[in-house]
């Protein structure tokens, strides 16, 4: 199997974490978002979409979407279990892993995405160019700010996000919670400061080896 991906990128980062819990590795071919290259003819017979990353298992088939890469894996390789165990803890899982993904990643990719010049004439993923909207910046500092607020009353008093172990949604938060992170500065955000249950999960989190070894 090989692994199209961007070191560098949320989405990759995610599939990443996910591999080194299960203590897995594989060729991974990088794709350099910085040059465009996920647009090329080349890459887009591997992903119409021309989003990271795409798994392509031993057969030639290909897989996008993280969710949908790490179930793959899950079901190839079960320990440790990363879903949940059963339909009510898979459930939990699904959930609150989709709530990152709809409530904390699409804030912060709209205001870097119609701000940061990288982005001009891109502002969405994918192969259709879309102008940036500037008005949408501030929309989405408020939409992450909310997203933080709303993490650290959920992990008031549990140690984890969805399940009483480390689950793929944790793996989720934690990027989104890194991409945070890293545009504080500039987008005027505050991400750990004053949000004390976050900020105890994201240093029980940042004591793993997954995480600590810079994946």
């Amino acid at each position: 199997m090989k692994l199209y991906d961007y070191a560098y990128a949320p989405n990759p980062r995610r599939v990443h974490i996910f591999l080194a819990e299960k203590g897995l590795d594989m060729e991974r071919v990088e794709i350099d978002l910085t040059k465009k290259e996920q647009l090329s003819p080349e890459y887009q017979a591997v992903n119409p979409l021309c989003q990271v990353p795409v798994l392509e298992t031993d057969d030639g088939t290909r897989i996008s979407e993280c969710v949908a890469i790490c179930h793959y894996l899950e079901d190839l390789h079960p320990e440790p279990n990363l879903f949940g165990s059963g339909p009510d803890e898979r459930a939990q899982v699904l959930m609150w892993n989709h709530i990152v993904e709809q409530e904390g990643m699409p804030g912060l990719a709209e205001a870097l995405r119609n701000r940061i010049n990288n982005f001009r004439d891109h502002a969405l993923p994918g192969p259709v160019h879309y102008a940036q909207l500037p008005e949408l910046v501030e929309r989405g500092r408020k939409r992450a700010r909310h997203f933080l607020d709303f993490m650290d009353r959920r992990l008031t008093g549990r140690e984890y996000l969805a399940l009483g172990r480390f689950t793929i949604a944790d793996i989720t938060l934690r990027v989104a919670v890194d991409m945070a992170a890293r545009m504080a500065g500039k987008f005027d955000l505050t991400v750990l400061e004053g949000r004390a249950a976050l900020a105890a999960w994201h240093a029980r989190v940042s004591e793993r080896p997954s995480i600590q070894g810079g994946a």
